[in-house]
């Protein structure tokens, strides 16, 4: 962890706003926008959580980027080509579109390389809740943790890892088109 100085807590405030930021364009659909907001090396995983046994969590639990089966395992390309599938108008998981709103919480900074006083990278964890409804009665709650790498652009940031932590082993919902 970080030292709580004067400067973690300004540079938490403005990685916060970017992360709201990021928030609104994805629950107002300006996905385009959104991969702006990606470095193009981009590495974007979830892995499927399993249920093992007490002692076995931290080797066991999450499957492995690169290695194992996962929800999502992607890059920049992959979500562009999501974007445009989802964009068409004809992608049956969303025809019509859902309605998605995004809460995300519990900002932390764990990392700046190479200083928290001049940071190129962060590393950052976060928490969230994303609501979707779709159609009349279709609704989806997904509760979970980011671990991203932020990396600045200029006198912003972009996202260049982003490993989502879905609490859940089960998937209730009908299709993931939600992007996280």
């Amino acid at each position: 962890m970080l030292p709580k100085t004067l400067e973690y807590y300004r540079l938490r405030e403005e990685i916060e706003e970017f992360l709201y930021e990021e928030a609104a364009l994805l629950d107002e659909r300006h996905y385009t926008e959104w991969l702006t907001l990606l470095t193009d090396d981009l590495a974007y995983f979830m892995p499927l959580r399993r249920n093992v046994k007490f002692g076995e969590q931290a080797a066991r639990e999450n499957t492995r980027i690169g290695k194992d089966i996962s929800w999502f395992d992607e890059d920049k390309w992959t979500l562009s080509k999501r974007v445009e599938q989802i964009m068409t108008g004809i992608h049956w998981a969303e025809e019509p579109f859902s309605r998605v709103c995004r809460l995300i919480s519990n900002v932390q900074l764990t990392d700046a390389t190479p200083s928290l006083d001049a940071p190129q990278e962060l590393t950052v964890r976060s928490r969230f809740l994303i609501y979707q409804n779709r159609v009349e009665y279709e609704t989806n709650l997904f509760v979970g943790k980011r671990n991203d790498i932020l990396r600045r652009a200029g006198d912003s940031w972009k996202i260049a890892r982003r490993e989502i932590i879905l609490e859940q082993s089960v998937l209730t919902a009908k299709n993931l088109t939600v992007i996280f």
